[in-house]
């Protein structure tokens, strides 16, 4: 299985739907969204996948972009999502709490940790799990999203 992570689209459509397309042209089966979404038209635009999304810092009016989410059938998470998608236990998170990163990264009950908020692009390792940052949609150069092979759990920085 293969996913598509974004994060950071501060509500720029035009952005987004520049990612939307690649996805289409990855043939993801679902997408991650590490937050700052920061529209409620931004959900709609990923509606053709089983989309996952978490709130960050730049995030207001929580319960209408909650609602606007789950309207669509999509999955919101609050700050933290904790999810299994083919048989790989994944958090998805801003990390704008420090804390709650560097704990999530280090505890090792996770295949892979998907965050955002710092607008660069990164994939390290720590013991099994790959962390992974897919870089930013607004103030970010280049633009970037990535993509995850869930069976070889090998991770793909694409520049839009």
């Amino acid at each position: 299985m293969r996913i598509g992570v974004i994060s950071d689209t501060h509500g720029h459509t035009a952005n987004t739907l520049a990612a939307v397309r690649m996805l289409e042209s990855l043939e993801v089966a679902a997408v991650l969204h590490c937050g700052d979404i920061c529209s409620l038209q931004i959900p709609a635009l990923f509606r053709a996948w089983p989309t996952h999304f978490v709130f960050g810092n730049c995030d207001h009016d929580l319960d209408e972009l909650r609602a606007s989410i789950e309207k669509l059938g999509l999955a919101c998470y609050g700050l933290f999502g904790n999810l299994e998608l083919a048989g790989r236990h994944i958090a998805l998170l801003h990390s704008h709490d420090a804390r709650l990163f560097q704990q999530v990264c280090s505890c090792g009950d996770y295949d892979l940790v998907c965050y955002g908020h710092t607008h660069v692009a990164e994939q390290h390792r720590v013991g099994k799990t790959l962390v992974l940052n897919p870089g930013a949609l607004y103030r970010a150069n280049p633009h970037s999203i990535a993509y995850v092979d869930l069976e070889t759990m090998e991770a793909s920085i694409i520049k839009l």
